[in-house]
């Protein structure tokens, strides 16, 4: 890009607001840097290679990151640091939504490492900062010299009333039965993922379809801005393969190589793969230095090659499956005791450990966001320990994969979650992967199904998740049903669906190609949906609805909704009446501002002793009713009377008796009870008891008996 002293900047109209990007002020340092805008949000987004490219590395060192400044909505970061600190779990997830449309379209056998940064540096109120970040990064790269095969734009879409809309805002979103974000090229799609409730597979089609037109008018603003500030791009040093040396290895192995690729079980398949490299290396060349680097690789590309023909010619996949068939499936559930809803869901040699958790709104996890403090009732959680895939790993934070993955499952169940309203508890779903030969996320999705359902928890249906995957040769492809790692690792495509026998409820697809059409996705959608209804007939042979029950350990939620001013009589002056229920009954008690009680407890008479109190606690006290009351003060004039819990009247020394009182004390004394019967509520409130009076009518309910 030549020295410029002001911006340049292209434009393009989406929905009445100016879509703007701009580069030549800011980070010229950088090799590439724009700043798009769209209404109110501004991200900047840059792009950095190294100028030494990294020959000893067998894949492309990207990194994304996206970052939100609190400054850009007006906001000081909370914590002792008051600065921003590592990654929130949205930064986290918009940083893996940029990299996944971005690094399909750098030429292969780059090797500089490279780094994308999207900072979200003005926060409005139209939702779009992290799709903004697609399409800034794509745009950083195509005005640098990093060798970029763009421009990649992307666009959110939702639907509402039957119309898709792009560029929802944030009110929008809470009309939205389905809310995808879309990334593509000119001529396909790369990427997309969103979540929905329960659409059909042609709504999904048509959501890609409206995006996708807005995306290829957002491509001509970057190219005009590529066309006039773009440098030359780099030329890039290829890897020079020893073409003897491969043809050399290829006789050696082809045929044991075969061999291997059709055993069915990942491990035994490994074993022998690992044997045939050690007998390669020690044939061709030294386990040290680049002969070893080389010889891998080429044993890489052999076994490429040879699962891709497999499928592609025989129609037959590692595991002996045809492309369509989905491996074995079983389920368990309740066999963990203590847990409050427990199940294993197991598919080929994928297995998943899932445990849902019950907890009250004192569980809710908050969220301080640039968009505002949010309470989040469901939590999915998803964990992938080494052991899962036979490694030996260190222990630490959850990376970035796990968070992805938990977020795309607690995606694909919330439509089928129940209300608050429905069902006021807190719920943790926690997926410990066992084993892992792929589909480990959508094994999730149908363990959590099975947990929830065996937890008691009344959700409206199941839901099932598979990942479809594709080979894609010239004019040739096969599109393949519940992938293995291995397909996974040597295809195209990873295309992940979930959804009821409604509908689609989420979606995830990347591409490692330059995109797929229409067609394909089309095809996929609907062996995805039949492969979907296998697996929900399976999870209903193990528990086809959900228990009537809570687990005897899970915490029992009881609801009682009272008047909004009644909510400081149950608090009580500095939460004294609340605490004291509490402590009388063992409970746990959340007030809302409506007035909606819930009263937690594994006990149900504790649950019922403390609505009961509440209960009397928010009554109304009438005249001329007669309550049980309790002395809670003797004075020489008489005694104040709790009539209801935090109620006190006051029992005139001459109200006590019909007989003639000389001292209060001579009849009664603090702590006793007996009837009372309010017989004045003055304009202040307060109550004129009289026992005598209660008594009287008690008298004569006993005489008419």
């Amino acid at each position: 890009m030549s020295e410029i002293d002001a911006p340049h900047r292209e434009k393009h109209e989406i929905r009445g607001q100016q879509l703007i990007i701009e580069t030549g002020e800011l980070a010229k340092q950088s090799d590439g840097s724009v700043l798009i805008s769209y209404g109110d949000t501004v991200v900047l987004a840059t792009a950095v290679a190294s100028k030494r490219e990294r020959k000893d590395l067998d894949f492309f060192p990207l990194t994304i990151d996206y970052q939100e400044k609190a400054y850009s909505a007006g906001k000081i970061p909370g914590g002792f640091f008051k600065r921003e600190g590592k990654p929130s779990e949205k930064e986290v997830l918009a940083s893996r939504l940029i990299d996944r449309p971005v690094r399909p379209l750098f030429p292969d056998g780059f090797r500089s490492e490279t780094q994308g940064i999207a900072s979200v540096i003005s926060f409005g109120d139209e939702n779009v900062s992290d799709v903004l970040g697609i399409t800034g990064i794509s745009s950083a790269l195509m005005i640098s010299d990093i060798p970029f095969d763009g421009p990649v734009s992307a666009i959110r879409v939702g639907r509402i009333d039957g119309e898709f809309v792009v560029c929802p805002s944030l009110e929008e979103l809470e009309k939205m039965e389905l809310n995808f974000v879309v990334a593509g090229t000119d001529d396909a799609v790369m990427m997309v993922e969103g979540s929905a409730i329960e659409v059909s597979e042609e709504i999904v089609l048509g959501a890609i379809d409206a995006a996708h037109e807005e995306i290829k008018k957002i491509n001509v603003i970057q190219r005009k801005l590529a066309e006039v500030c773009g440098k030359p791009k780099r030329q890039i040093n290829p890897t020079v393969i020893d073409e003897t040396l491969r043809e050399d290895v290829r006789s050696f192995v082809i045929d044991r190589m075969k061999e291997a690729l059709r055993i069915p079980s990942k491990m035994k398949r490994q074993e022998e793969l690992d044997l045939l490299l050690e007998e390669v290396l020690e044939k061709f060349g030294s386990e040290e230095g680049d002969r070893a680097k080389e010889i891998s690789g080429i044993l890489h590309d052999i076994e490429k090659d040879l699962v891709r023909r497999m499928i592609i010619d025989e129609g037959v996949r590692a595991d002996g499956r045809r492309p369509e068939d989905i491996r074995h499936i079983y389920g368990k559930v309740g066999f963990l005791p203590k847990v409050h809803g427990s199940a294993l869901f197991v598919r080929g040699e994928t297995q998943a450990l899932v445990a849902v958790t019950l907890g009250t709104s004192a569980d809710e996890q908050r969220i301080d966001a640039l968009e505002g403090e949010t309470f989040k009732s469901f939590m999915l959680h998803y964990n992938f320990p080494p052991f899962s895939v036979g490694e030996v790993k260190r222990l630490g934070f959850t990376g970035r994969r796990e968070i992805g993955h938990g977020a795309l499952a607690e995606k694909a169940l919330k439509p089928v979650i129940p209300s608050k309203e429905k069902f006021p508890y807190t719920i943790r779903i926690v997926s410990d992967i066992l084993e892992s030969n792929g589909s480990s996320s959508m094994a999730t999705v149908c363990g959590a199904t099975l947990a929830l359902m065996d937890a008691g928890v009344p959700i409206e249906t199941a839901v099932a998740g598979i990942a479809m995957g594709l080979i894609h040769e010239s004019d040739r492809s096969v599109i393949l049903s519940d992938i293995l790692g291995l397909e996974d690792h040597l295809g195209d495509m990873d295309f992940k669906v979930t959804g009821t026998k409604k509908g689609v409820t989420a979606f995830q697809m990347d591409v490692k190609i330059s995109g797929i059409t229409r067609q394909i996705m089309e095809s996929a959608l609907e062996q995805a949906r039949a492969g979907r209804f296998h697996i929900l007939e399976k999870m209903n042979e193990t528990l086809p609805e959900p228990r009537k029950n809570l687990a005897p350990n899970a915490p029992r939620i009881y609801s009682l909704q009272i008047k909004p001013e009644k909510i400081r009589d149950v608090i009580g002056v500095g939460g004294k009446v609340i605490r004291g229920i509490t402590e009388q009954t063992g409970v746990k008690i959340d007030i809302d501002d409506t007035g909606l009680i819930n009263i937690a407890s594994a006990d149900e008479a504790s649950a019922m002793k403390a609505k009961e109190i509440i209960e009397g606690i928010v009554q109304d006290v009438e005249v001329g009713m007669i309550y049980m009351g309790k002395v809670k003060k003797v004075v020489d004039f008489g005694a104040f009377v709790e009539v209801l819990p935090g109620v006190e009247g006051l029992l005139h020394i001459s109200q006590i008796s019909d007989e003639r009182v000389g001292k209060v004390t001579d009849v009664i004394n603090y702590g006793d009870e007996f009837p009372v019967k309010v017989i004045e509520i003055d304009d202040m409130g307060r109550l004129k008891l009289s026992r005598k009076e209660a008594l009287r009518e008690e008298a004569k309910e006993k005489t008419k008996g």
